[in-house]
């Protein structure tokens, strides 16, 4: 593990479902520095996606800690504010808006924060430049492609400067050339941005592309390797 500032810290993290009976995370102990790429892989039902979801907030662990941005969130009153502010989600499903147009869409998030019209208007213009989707801007989710729709989902994710973007299967209803920029489009703007991500894929080829890959099993991590040709973090 670097010595980078860790900005997602899970200490013995247990969460279970339908009264304890399922037990999707059972110790997870994981460190994520500042700017890494973390990949989660693992079969279904391993809990990839509940170990997103405790880190933005859509639950709480059970035992345990979670820290985020140095926020302990067992503590955390107002979870909607972290949501908002804190993390960027993107699901496999884009869950774009189907009567919005893609820059409402990215607008979406901003209401949490208080911007007036002007402003979110103007964020969202800047946030599909930046994923190359200036002329799409006023096209609903039907009238774009799949890699469009997903990258309009990364925007929104975006719209608020998270630190901190959370994926998952994001490439996974896509073509390979689709997925492939999508892809390519994380690595950029993380670069450009000094994202931390933290993705989950069933994909080797999508598990590849960050610094760090993490492996899941009956809600447990049982190893963790760095991908081939990339030097330690």
């Amino acid at each position: 593990m670097s010595s980078r500032e860790l900005v997602v810290e899970m200490r013995g993290v247990v969460k279970t479902f339908e009264d304890g009976r399922v037990r999707a995370l059972d110790g997870i102990d994981l460190q994520i520095a500042a700017g890494e790429w973390v990949t989660v892989v693992g079969p279904s039902g391993c809990g990839k996606s509940t170990l997103l979801h405790l880190i933005a907030a859509l639950e709480r662990a059970d035992a345990g800690t979670v820290v985020v941005n140095g926020e302990d969130l067992a503590k955390e009153r107002d979870l909607c504010r972290h949501r908002a502010r804190e993390v960027g989600l993107v699901f496999q499903l884009d869950n774009l808006l189907p009567t919005l147009s893609a820059s409402e869409n990215v607008q979406v998030p901003m209401f949490e924060i208080g911007l007036s019209a002007d402003q979110r208007r103007r964020r969202a213009q800047e946030l599909l430049a930046l994923v190359d989707l200036t002329d799409q801007a006023k096209n609903r989710p039907a009238e774009l492609s799949g890699g469009e729709r997903q990258r309009v989902a990364i925007a929104r994710a975006l719209a608020n400067e998270p630190g901190i973007l959370l994926m998952d299967e994001p490439t996974g209803r896509l073509d390979s050339e689709s997925g492939r920029r999508v892809l390519d489009l994380i690595q950029a703007l993380r670069q450009q941005h000094r994202l931390t991500v933290v993705l989950v894929t069933h994909d080797a080829g999508v598990a590849a592309r960050a610094d760090r890959i993490v492996r899941m099993l009956d809600g447990r991590m049982v190893g963790e390797e760095v991908p081939a040709g990339r030097p330690p973090a």
